[in-house]
C-alpha cells in the first residue's frame, strides 16, 4: 500500500494543469488568499476521499481474495490500464497550442469560492480513484497506515504548499520565478501528461496483477 500511495502522491503533486491554476491564481490581485482557498480545498477533497473508504471498511482492510478486497484490486487495475491507454492517444495525437485558460482573463475578480471550487474540477480523478482503491487496504490500528494516509495527502499537495510559502515569504521573486515554471509547463504540458500517465499507469497495472494472481 504505501510504495503505491507514494507513486499515486507523486504523479498528482507533479502533475501540469493544477500546478499552472494554482500559479495563474498566485499572481492575480489577491493571489495569495486565492491560492490559499485552492490549497486548502485541493486538501480537504483528497481527506474527504480517504475518509469515506475508511468509514465503509472500518478502518480495517477486507479480507483478502474475498469479494471486496478483489473489487478495489481490478479497480485499481483498470484505472491504471485507462491511464497507459490515455497517455499512449496523448503521445500519438498531433502537438496542440496551449495557451492560457479562457478564466484567466477574469482572474483579478476571482472569489475565494472560484477558487476552491477549480481545485475540485482540477483534481486528477483517475488518480485519486486509484489512491482510493489503495485506501481499502489501510488497517487504523497501525500507526503506520495512519502515518501513510497523512502521507499520502501530503505528497499530493506538496506543490501546492511550496509554492504558496514561496508566494507569502518572496512575493517578489516568486512571481518572476513562477511565472517562469508556468510558461516552462505550458510548454511541456503535453510530455509531462504522457509521461505521468504512462509510468503511473503502468506502474498500477503491474502492481494491481501482482496482487491478483499472488
Amino acid at each position: 500500500m504505501v510504495l503505491d500511495l507514494l507513486v499515486i502522491g507523486t504523479a498528482i503533486t507533479l502533475g501540469p494543469l493544477h500546478n499552472s491554476a494554482f500559479i495563474l491564481l498566485l499572481s492575480a490581485r489577491r493571489g495569495v488568499r486565492l491560492g490559499l482557498a485552492f490549497l486548502l480545498s485541493w486538501l480537504a477533497n483528497l481527506i474527504a476521499v480517504v475518509a469515506v473508504v475508511v468509514l465503509l471498511t472500518g478502518g480495517r482492510p477486507p479480507a483478502r481474495h474475498s469479494a471486496p478486497s478483489t473489487a478495489g484490486i481490478a479497480a485499481k487495475l483498470a484505472i491504471g490500464v485507462a491511464l497507459v491507454l490515455y497517455g499512449a492517444h496523448r503521445r500519438r495525437r498531433p502537438p496542440r497550442p496551449h495557451g492560457p485558460p479562457r478564466w484567466a482573463a477574469r482572474i483579478d475578480n476571482a472569489s475565494w469560492i472560484s477558487a476552491a471550487g477549480l481545485a475540485w474540477l482540477v483534481q486528477p480523478w483517475a488518480l485519486v480513484g486509484a489512491g482510493a482503491a489503495t485506501v481499502l487496504e489501510a488497517h487504523l490500528s497501525t500507526v503506520g497506515d495512519w502515518l501513510a494516509l497523512t502521507g499520502y495527502c501530503l505528497l499530493a499537495t506538496l506543490s501546492l504548499i511550496v509554492m504558496e510559502m514561496y508566494a507569502v515569504w518572496a512575493p517578489t521573486a516568486a512571481g518572476a520565478r513562477l511565472n517562469a515554471l508556468r510558461t516552462w509547463l505550458g510548454g511541456h504540458q503535453e510530455q509531462l501528461i504522457v509521461t505521468l500517465s504512462l509510468l503511473a499507469g503502468l506502474w498500477l497495472t503491474g502492481a494491481s496483477i501482482f496482487q491478483l494472481v499472488s
